[in-house]
């Protein structure tokens, strides 16, 4: 279908008022989500999906933008610290052409780097969670700041 947009401002454009963008960490075994609110401001975790086969996970996912009203999808690129694309992102890439290749949505992807590290920094630091409650919700929250990054930079271009 081709709707991956080249930056966030252009599928945010492409938008009807009042969608949401989902926000993806998507892992080798996990992808965290994370939705917007309607007025594309702030970014709330939502769920972890343990992955399985892509078609059983691009129907989960699909259900959920439905029922969320979701317009778009941000997907975390993994980038690496000196700005190159390795094999982690090849995959995210592959993910994000498959579901786009499935669902008539929009997608674009946001530079994830440090993403995970930052939260779980903060849930280890700040909050002082315990290892166990961290792996349950680290993927979620990841997304959740992939997520608000990208609506950051939408508001900072406004």
């Amino acid at each position: 279908m081709d709707m991956i947009h080249p930056t966030i401002a252009a599928l945010a454009a492409a938008l009807r008022p009042k969608e949401r963008l989902m926000g993806f960490d998507v892992g080798s075994k996990t992808i965290g989500l994370a939705i917007s609110d309607g007025g594309l401001r702030v970014a709330t975790s939502i769920d972890t999906i343990r992955r399985a086969k892509f078609t059983k996970d691009a129907e989960s996912l699909a259900a959920m933008i439905a029922e969320r009203g979701v317009g778009g999808l941000v997907i975390g690129l993994p980038v690496s610290m000196d700005g190159t694309e390795g094999p982690a992102c090849q995959s995210v890439r592959q993910f994000g052409s498959n579901l786009d290749a499935r669902l008539a949505i929009g997608i674009a992807y946001w530079d994830e780097r440090l993403s995970t590290s930052a939260v779980q920094r903060f849930l280890t630091d700040e909050i002082d969670m315990s290892r166990k409650r961290r792996v349950e919700v680290v993927d979620k929250m990841a997304a959740a700041y992939i997520l608000q990054g990208a609506l950051d930079s939408l508001a900072a271009r406004a």
